[in-house]
């Protein structure tokens, strides 16, 4: 090994010597592939690719207002509607590539079933997005 003094040394010191050989063998094998490897990743070939836009085409979804008066009567954003033409118009909507996001907005006297008919037409038309809109308390 490395320590030095065997059995005939007449010295009793122990000698502390690195063996340099593997680290020197280490050193160059790396040296070697870094040789090697480093023409490979700098060479390409030299293209001229094209130019293009690569931001991202965000559709905003149209907002639908359904809003429920005190008497149960239904409007589309202001337009008054029957719970038949309501089911069909949302449908429709359901069916374009872009669905609306629809805002409902229930009168504070108005009676639960009318809201809740109308949050169950939403939901069998197979719209996804669906919110309430209220008003915040003075």
């Amino acid at each position: 090994m490395a320590f030095g003094g065997g059995l005939d040394d007449d010295s009793s010191e122990v000698m502390s010597e690195i063996n340099m050989t593997p680290l020197v063998d280490v050193m160059l094998v790396l040296l070697i592939i870094f040789i090697i490897t480093v023409p490979v990743i700098t060479n390409s070939v030299k293209v001229d690719l094209p130019r293009a836009d690569n931001t991202p085409n965000d559709i905003k979804p149209d907002a639908v207002t359904l809003s429920i008066t005190a008497e149960g009567i239904i409007h589309w954003d202001k337009t008054e509607m029957t719970m038949e033409a309501l089911e069909q118009r949302l449908i429709a909507a359901a069916a374009s590539p872009v669905q609306p996001e629809v805002h409902i907005r229930g009168d504070r006297s108005a009676s639960y079933e009318h809201v809740l008919k109308v949050m169950a037409a939403v939901q069998r038309s197979g719209i996804l997005k669906l919110g309430f809109v209220t008003e915040p308390e003075s």
